[in-house]
């Protein structure tokens, strides 16, 4: 089922990101994160929407797309996204990369995971701009793993966790 999308890259802070019209994001299986094929102005790729916390979705405008469409903020997009189970892998930040590297008894448990779990850890390591808070979701994480645990517990996945794009779960508002 693809759903038609259209929108403006819009700037915020130092990000740029395309927020999904309110029919495309309600046609989407879940309020959270979601794993799409997408074409956007004839390119096509595999990303995984992030929510706006308030029951919209948006498009990360990362490097290699916005080198791949030569988007600068105002730019229009146009294209469908796709709902797919098959997730890309998450990028993973260096402090959890680092910590899953001294722990080598995890690597059968970290791949036994499936890539939207291992997205449900990176997002939970990254949502906060405490330095100490992060520090000690990276250790949770690999005590968990180590007891079994699959997914972190107690996380709204319908919120949106960057902490440079948002407060109290929300995608700041863009002007």
């Amino acid at each position: 089922m693809s759903i038609a999308v259209h929108g403006t890259v819009q700037r915020l802070g130092e990000r740029l990101l395309v927020t999904l019209p309110e029919e495309a994001s309600s046609a989407l299986p879940s309020r959270g994160q979601v794993a799409v094929d997408a074409e956007l102005n004839g390119h096509g790729f595999v990303t995984v929407l992030e929510p706006d916390g308030r029951k919209g979705h948006w498009i990360s405008v990362d490097e290699p797309l916005r080198d791949a469409l030569s988007l600068t903020q105002g730019d229009s997009v146009v294209g469908t996204i796709t709902p797919t189970k098959a997730w890309p892998e998450p990028e993973l930040p260096e402090d959890l990369s680092g910590a899953l590297a001294d722990a080598p008894d995890l690597a059968d448990a970290w791949a036994d995971i499936t890539p939207m779990a291992r997205w449900e850890w990176v997002r939970w390591v990254g949502a906060t701009r405490n330095p100490q808070t992060r520090e000690r979701r990276v250790e949770v994480t690999v005590s968990k793993l180590r007891d079994g645990k699959r997914r972190p517990c107690c996380f709204d996945l319908a919120s949106c966790t960057d902490p440079e794009l948002s407060r109290s779960g929300k995608l700041l508002d863009i002007r």
